[in-house]
């Protein structure tokens, strides 16, 4: 019996060793948006937007986008502005993950 209770606290020592050495986390493992049926590359994301005007500006931009006008946050976070690609005015948005979208 004293053998059995040896090798369970042994046991019990070295796995609360070993779960104490796990390296530390940036971040937890969750995605952003954990709801199915979302896709965020076609639909922006309500959520906290921290962007600036000047930022949202330029990853409009950067997405190929010019003559940016009429930025505006929505009530749901999203940045939504009119733009021009290809010779088209298209009505974008960027949401707080940074996708940018033609609406």
């Amino acid at each position: 019996m004293k053998t059995k209770i040896a090798v369970a606290v042994a046991f019990a020592m070295v796995a609360s060793t070993a779960l104490a050495q796990q390296p530390a986390r940036d971040a937890p493992g969750n995605n952003a948006i954990n709801s199915s049926g979302q896709n965020n590359s076609n639909a922006p994301v309500a959520g906290a937007n921290s962007f600036t005007e000047g930022q949202a500006k330029s990853r409009i931009e950067q997405a190929g986008f010019g003559q940016v006008t009429g930025l505006k946050k929505d009530d749901k976070g999203v940045w939504r502005a009119k733009a021009v690609k290809n010779g088209t005015s298209h009505n974008v948005s960027i949401d707080f993950q940074g996708n940018v979208n033609a609406n």
